[in-house]
């Protein structure tokens, strides 16, 4: 997968944080065998960038841990017709997250885990949101935080 990640908080995500996200997303890749030139952007950020962000894109006036950004939804595009070879090769294009790493911080502590476990649930969780998978029915919900909980187990991020 072509990951682009950027440090939006002065330095506070550190070299193996970011290995981390790399690392794991490719794992959660590989998992849901997305093709090897799918794209995707992770941006690290703060609470109070994100909270602007939600409030844009939301409309919700308070900071969160992770925002997904979908760039292939369902919408009144007209799609490329393209043959099966070209198809192949055009990449997919997932879309973007953004992390708040005080959020990072703070639901880690909260939770007793470490860091590195909170940021790989939360990035893991993002990409999820941006492969179409959701929680908002219960059966939905099972089956989202399940390969969620697959993830990071077999990747090696345990509770």
């Amino acid at each position: 997968m072509d990951l682009t990640l950027y440090d939006e908080t002065d330095g506070r995500v550190s070299d193996a944080q970011l290995e981390l996200i790399k690392n794991v997303l490719q794992f959660a890749a590989k998992k849901l065998a997305l093709k090897d030139n799918t794209e995707m952007s992770v941006t690290m950020t703060t609470n109070p960038a994100i909270k602007k962000l939600n409030k844009q894109y939301r409309g919700v006036d308070r900071a969160t841990d992770v925002l997904s950004f979908a760039a292939e939804e369902n919408g009144d595009e007209t799609p490329i017709i393209m043959d099966p070879e070209m198809a192949a090769e055009f990449p997919a294009n997932l879309g973007d997250l953004f992390v708040s790493i005080d959020k990072v911080e703070e639901q880690a502590k909260f939770l007793g885990h470490s860091v590195d476990r909170e940021l790989g649930f939360l990035v893991v969780h993002g990409f999820l949101h941006l492969n179409g998978y959701d929680h908002e029915q219960p059966a939905d919900e099972k089956k989202m935080f399940g390969l969620q909980r697959e993830i990071l187990d077999e990747y090696g991020l345990k509770r």
